[in-house]
C-alpha cells in the first residue's frame, strides 16, 4: 500500500510542477496554448519522409502576442495547421484552452480564430454573407447586428456587398481577418495576417490586434515582416527546419545574439551573416 502511495505522491508533486512551468511567471496565469513536443512528418513516395514540425514545444499565455518567425520552409505554417487541428501531429500534442488537439479537436476549433495563407473564402458569396454563415454556424446571439460591427470595425463597409471573387488580395485578407475575430474567441492563430495590404490597411489589422490582446487574448501571429513582429510581440520564437531556434522578448533576444534590431537577430540566429556567407 505504501508503494502505491508513494507513486500516487510522486504523479501529483510531477502535475504541479507541470500546472506552475505552464503559469505565466509575472501574472500567474496558466497558459492558454501548451504545445508539448509537437512533431509532423510527411511521407512522399517518391521523395520518403520529411520531417517539418520536430520536438516544437512553448506555452502563450492571455493577453499575450506570441510571434512565430521563420523562413520559407521553415515549419511555422505547418506548426499553425497542427494546432488549428487541420494536420494531425505525427507525435506530442498541444491543449489549446485546456483543449488536447488530438482528443478533443472540435472543442478545440470552438476555442479559435484561425487566419491561414490561403484564406478559404467563398466567391460567389459577398463578405456580408460569409460572416453571416459563420455567425449562424457558430450559432452566435444578435448575429446581424455582430456582423454589422465587424464590418465597421474592419473597414469593408463599402464593398460588404460585392462577391468576393471580384476582390483583390488586400481585400480578401480584410475579410479573412474578420472573419477570424468575429466571434471572439479566446485564442487567435493568425498565419501572415497583414500579407497583401498596404500601409493603412496593415495598420488597421495591427490594431486590432493590439486591440485584442488588450482583452485578454491569447495571440499566436506568424510574419516575414520583421519591423511588424518586433512593434507587435510580446515574445518570439525564431523556427528553422523544423526546430525552435530561440524563444525571448526582444531584450532576451539582443542579449542573446548582441544585435539590436529584430531584422539582424533573426539573421544571425539563421546563419546568414557574414560569418554565415
Amino acid at each position: 500500500m505504501y508503494g502505491w502511495e508513494s507513486i500516487a505522491f510522486v504523479h501529483m508533486v510531477s502535475a504541479m510542477i507541470d500546472r506552475i512551468a505552464s503559469m505565466n511567471p509575472v501574472t500567474g496565469a496558466p497558459a492558454a496554448i501548451q504545445v508539448q513536443a509537437i512533431k509532423k512528418v510527411f511521407n512522399d513516395k517518391k521523395h520518403g519522409s520529411r520531417t517539418a514540425v520536430d520536438n516544437v514545444s512553448f506555452d502563450v499565455y492571455p493577453g499575450e502576442i506570441f510571434g512565430l518567425l521563420g523562413p520559407n520552409g521553415a515549419g511555422k505554417t505547418t506548426a499553425l495547421r497542427v494546432l488549428a487541428t487541420l494536420l494531425k501531429p505525427t507525435s506530442g500534442t498541444a491543449k489549446l484552452n485546456g483543449f488536447d488537439i488530438v482528443k478533443q479537436p472540435s472543442e478545440v476549433r470552438g476555442s479559435i480564430g484561425f487566419l491561414s495563407g490561403d484564406m478559404g473564402l467563398y466567391g460567389r458569396l459577398t463578405p456580408r454573407e460569409v460572416l453571416r454563415f459563420f455567425a449562424d454556424l457558430n450559432r452566435l446571439p444578435n448575429a446581424a447586428a455582430r456582423v454589422d460591427e465587424t464590418i465597421d470595425r474592419f473597414g469593408i463597409a463599402s464593398f460588404a456587398n460585392s462577391k468576393i471573387d471580384k476582390f483583390s488580395t488586400g481585400m480578401k485578407q480584410k475579410v479573412a481577418i474578420a472573419r477570424a475575430m468575429l466571434c471572439d474567441p479566446p485564442i487567435l492563430i493568425l498565419d501572415e495576417p497583414t500579407s497583401g495590404l498596404d500601409v493603412p490597411a496593415a495598420r488597421a489589422i495591427e490594431d486590432a490586434i493590439l486591440d485584442a490582446r488588450k482583452r485578454g487574448k491569447c495571440i499566436v501571429f506568424s510574419t516575414h515582416v520583421m519591423e511588424e513582429a518586433e512593434y507587435l510581440c510580446d515574445r518570439i520564437a525564431v523556427i528553422n527546419d523544423g526546430k525552435i531556434r530561440i524563444i525571448g522578448t526582444m531584450d532576451e533576444l539582443r542579449e542573446a545574439t548582441g544585435k539590436q534590431r529584430l531584422r539582424e537577430i533573426f539573421v544571425d540566429l539563421l546563419g546568414l551573416g557574414e560569418g554565415g556567407r
